[in-house]
């Protein structure tokens, strides 16, 4: 039976987060200096170099790659469905991915999460903007939000 996903959970997963994806995979693949500079805090924040190297530059177009497959993936399935089956199992790898990428930031320090007077626009997009996609996620999954819904049933 088809459940109402709520307005919120829809904004958030069908359209904002999809467009913060892509807004990150047009500045890994077409701004990969800026990219790479804003990604640190102030004090890590490393010299700007004119030229990148070649496996630099084709990380980085891999990562925008794999953030166009995210907005994608994310927009394109949960927008054809309101089964909670496939909502859940996907934003549940999403989940598993949020925490993934909030590790790929430890090496700037454990400050990098919790400082947030000194995060710049794409230091907020990869730890502020994580922390509010992880916490819609995780509300979802514990059934925040759905009406007359066992969070723990598949179907």
């Amino acid at each position: 039976m088809p459940t109402e996903i709520p307005a919120i959970y829809k904004l958030f997963f069908l359209y904002i987060e999809p467009l913060s994806a892509l807004a990150g995979a047009y500045y890994a693949a077409f701004r990969p200096e800026d990219y790479l500079r804003d990604l640190s805090l102030p004090a890590a924040r490393p010299e700007t170099s004119s030229s990148l190297t070649t496996q630099t530059n084709m990380v980085l177009l891999q990562l925008a790659n794999l953030y166009l497959l995210f907005a994608l993936n994310e927009h394109l399935v949960l927008s054809s469905t309101t089964s909670l089956k496939t909502w859940r199992r996907l934003l549940f790898g999403l989940l598993v991915a949020d925490f993934g990428h909030l590790i790929s930031m430890a090496p700037l320090g454990g400050g990098v999460f919790w400082r947030v007077a000194e995060w710049n626009a794409m230091v907020w997009g990869s730890v502020g903007f994580v922390y509010v996609g992880a916490s819609m996620r995780m509300s979802f999954l514990a059934g925040l939000g759905l009406k007359d819904v066992d969070r723990f049933k598949t179907e």
